[in-house]
């Protein structure tokens, strides 16, 4: 082989290599570990927050009854059916009386018996107060012929005797009357529950409503407290939603609140906060708030799920960041700053935040800043980065 061949060979070799070199170099600057790190920003700006709360409510009627008897029994009849208007008093169910009538009769026939025990009575002390009257007078007589001694004094102290024994008389059928008028009123009051009891065997309607429920049929035996028939108060109808406890803060009664029904995800409805419950639950750490309706939408049905949003606050103007941007660190929130083309993590101060991602800034940056967003991998201060569009695998 000839010299110049030679060295021309080797010489295209080595610029092979030397490119080979420089074209991994730009591959590993460009994309490997030490390439610079894709980030897109967003420039501070002044906004408007909302602050708002987000849960989950179920409709429920705030005035509901469950109607039932007081004392086990088997229902004769139910006379309404799910869905109908009833009206306060209107009978709605009966229960079999048993022995009930048996018993208001026998009842009825005591009182009769007490009630001529009552005129027995009257008449009894009516004769014994004749004859205390008549003992009165001969022991009145006698001690005055005892003092003409006309009269021997046993026979005066016969008469005072038969004085005595006749106000003992008198006593004994006052307390006999006394017992016979007691003993009418204790049965007037047996006979007064009795009546109480057969009444409570018509189940009425306590208020107008609509039956939403019948628990038991005809025939079937129910104990005391059980429901058989549930109505409830169309007009009473409102959402128990559940809140995050964690945004919780600045919730209110009488707050607006935005309404979407599960049967209507296109409607919109207003409502308000009508009350807040002191108790909350503990193991899904939420808040429980009644919202109710500004006008209770038709065919709302009890049970059905609905998304409430609650406005805790107007609208104000602030410098606002993407909740995204935001980095919890152990000083607390920060933000990663472009300062000279470089990332530098900033402390700030944030305040209110709404349900669209925004947040308010109250300090730490100022408007205009350059504030990094998202980042394909963890940022370092000082580091090289690379402002992008979007990041590759994101939706814009």
């Amino acid at each position: 082989m000839k010299p110049g061949s030679l060295f021309s060979r080797k010489l295209g070799l080595a610029l092979f290599a030397a490119a080979l070199v420089i074209g991994f170099a730009f591959v590993v600057a460009r994309s490997g570990p030490l390439a610079p790190t894709q980030v897109t920003t967003v420039r501070v700006a002044s906004g408007t927050v909302s602050p708002a709360l987000f849960g989950i409510g179920t409709v429920e009627a705030r005035r509901s009854y469950f109607i039932g008897p007081t004392a086990a029994g088997r229902v004769k009849a139910i006379h309404v059916d799910i869905g109908e208007s009833v009206q306060a008093g209107q009978l709605l169910a009966e229960i079999e009386p048993v022995d009930l009538d048996e018993r208001l009769r026998s009842s009825e026939a005591a009182q009769a018996r007490a009630a001529s025990a009552v005129v027995s009575a009257e008449a009894q002390r009516n004769d014994v107060l004749a004859r205390l009257k008549v003992a009165e007078l001969n022991a009145q007589r006698y001690r005055e012929l005892g003092g003409k001694h006309f009269v021997s004094a046993s026979a005066v102290e016969s008469r005072q005797q038969e004085l005595a024994s006749a106000q003992a008389a008198v006593d004994a059928s006052n307390a006999n009357l006394q017992g016979a008028r007691q003993e009418v009123t204790r049965l007037k009051a047996d006979q007064e529950g009795l009546r109480q009891q057969r009444n409570n065997l018509r189940l009425l309607a306590p208020h107008d409503g609509v039956v939403i429920s019948r628990d038991a049929e005809a025939g079937s035996t129910v104990i005391a407290g059980q429901a058989v028939v549930k109505v409830v108060e169309p007009d009473s109808l409102w959402l128990k939603v559940r809140l995050d406890q964690g945004r919780s803060r600045g919730l209110a009664v009488g707050q607006a609140a935005q309404i979407v029904l599960r049967s209507n995800a296109d409607g919109r409805y207003s409502g308000k906060v009508a009350r807040i419950e002191p108790l909350s639950d503990s193991v899904t750490e939420e808040r429980i708030a009644q919202v109710s309706f500004t006008q209770i939408p038709g065919g709302l049905s009890i049970g059905e799920m609905a998304e409430v949003t609650v406005l805790t606050q107007a609208g104000q103007a602030a410098l606002t960041l993407p909740n995204a941007a935001i980095k919890q660190t152990p000083q607390g929130p920060g933000v990663w700053k472009l300062q000279d083309g470089k990332p530098v993590l900033a402390a700030i101060k944030v305040g209110q935040s709404g349900l669209d991602g925004v947040v308010e800034v109250l300090s730490g940056i100022a408007e205009g800043d350059e504030i990094i967003v998202h980042s394909e991998r963890e940022l370092r201060e000082g580091g090289r980065i690379k402002v992008v569009e979007q990041l590759a695998g994101r939706k814009p």
